[in-house]
């Protein structure tokens, strides 16, 4: 029997962690619950009314005390209060000439609320190329970097980081300069479950600026663990596509994330049997003329999927990889899009072992026929230990995708779904460590 010890590792786990921060919080729509038993008017009338009552004074004064308390938060605060109030004008029926500018901000103000996206755990991130990669040097390269956010009520969001990364892991995140503020639907009023919906970010927002919220019901709950990958279609274009998992609190299933830029998103659901499980994760080109997918279809194995279309997996697919290993005997999983080497496509996996503890591992597949598997790692590449062992989930590293640096591989992981870290290692060297 192999005997696994941690010294064989072939990552370099790098200093820098990110951590949840309460204090990250974006103005978001606040919507009064329905109460069954308050008769008409509804409360957001009735709330308007209150409002509408204040003489200019009062309203001048409570909107002053609004603007002590929230304006050094929050970026283009005004723009927001003015832009829910009329939505609420337009859902309420409001004559909105008849109402002054300070009531109309006023009540743009109480429909809004803040909300800290990342206040109970930032975990599962993924990386790409960036979409800008003028006015760098050397080797270094531009990057975007997907994080799932957790806030209030267990609400999973897509936050993101910017930054440079270079030989050795040498690396540097963009600083989140101002505010956060959420992305917003280009229509609020086509909303369907079945139907893709786009959002944008808000004007002058930068990307490390910006969340993705839940938008529809069917992901009322949560947009969970993104997958990214820098995909090139036959005719030589590139597009930013994304598998993640859409939760309504009640039910799953899988979504595409699309876009060119990072500026407006593209979000569809995906149709057919393949699509109500979770975990699957794009190739970044067609092999074989078909679109190509990893996933795990039946709990516990990785299932390799064939389509000719991006959203209709309609396909069971065929067995990929199995446990093999007692570090993986529960179920494994892909930890991203594979990555194309010279040797074939390197498939970071994830498996778990006794006591519910997550292991990161890596195989490599057939570049022509990837369903061939030419080696696995036996021993896991990085497993929870020490400091890393603790956290909202224990015992637990998982990550949603690396990004290839010449020969290198530079690899952010979540830590027991409470923070991310980072780590690198050389092609070479992971592959030395198959079986």
């Amino acid at each position: 029997m192999l005997n696994c010890r941690p010294d064989q590792t072939p990552l370099r786990i790098l200093g820098e962690k990110l951590t949840a921060d309460p204090s990250r919080v974006v103005l978001r729509p606040f919507h009064l619950a329905w109460q069954s038993s308050v008769s008409e008017p509804s409360r957001s009338a009735q709330l308007v009314q209150d409002l509408l009552r204040l003489n200019e004074d009062q309203a001048e004064l409570e909107l002053g005390l609004v603007w002590k308390d929230f304006s050094e938060r929050h970026w283009q605060i005004g723009r927001i209060f003015d832009e829910r109030f009329a939505e609420i004008a337009e859902d309420l029926g409001l004559d909105a000439g008849a109402i002054s500018p300070i009531k109309r901000r006023l009540i743009g103000a109480y429909f809004c609320h803040e909300y800290s996206y990342a206040a109970a755990a930032l975990m599962n991130p993924s990386i790409v190329l960036h979409p800008d990669q003028s006015g760098l040097g050397g080797d270094e390269l531009r990057f975007v970097m997907s994080m799932r956010a957790v806030g209030e009520g267990h609400i999973s969001s897509i936050a993101f980081r910017e930054g440079i990364v270079g030989p050795n892991g040498d690396f540097r995140l963009w600083p989140q300069s101002g505010p956060a503020m959420a992305a917003v639907p280009d229509d609020r009023h086509h909303l369907e479950a079945w139907d893709a919906v786009a959002v944008h970010r808000q004007p002058d927002s930068p990307i490390s600026n910006s969340v993705l919220f839940p938008v529809t019901e069917a992901q009322r709950n949560g947009l969970e663990d993104l997958r990214l990958v820098r995909f090139a279609h036959d005719d030589g274009s590139t597009e930013y596509l994304g598998t993640y998992t859409a939760y309504s609190g009640h039910s799953i299933r899988s979504e595409l994330l699309r876009t060119n830029d990072f500026a407006s998103f593209c979000l569809e659901p995906l149709s057919g049997r393949a699509a109500r499980n979770k975990g699957m994760a794009l190739f970044p080109r067609k092999v074989g003329g078909r679109y190509l997918t990893v996933g795990r279809q039946d709990g516990k194995n990785i299932t390799l999927l064939a389509s000719d279309s991006l959203t209709d997996w309609d396909d069971e697919g065929q067995p990929l990889l199995s446990p093999a290993f007692p570090w993986e005997f529960v179920q494994m999983g892909n930890c991203g899009s594979p990555i194309e080497c010279d040797e074939g496509w390197i498939l970071l996996t994830h498996g778990v072992g006794a006591m519910r503890k997550y292991s990161l591992g890596a195989a490599l597949l057939d570049k022509d026929d990837p369903s061939k598997i030419l080696g696995r790692t036996a021993c896991p590449i990085l497993s929870a230990a020490e400091s890393d062992r603790e956290g909202y989930v224990p015992n637990v590293v998982y990550t949603c995708g690396a990004l290839a640096i010449g020969n290198e591989l530079f690899i952010p992981y979540g830590i027991s779904d409470s923070a991310i870290g980072f780590a690198t290692t050389t092609v070479p060297d992971l592959l030395r460590l198959m079986v």
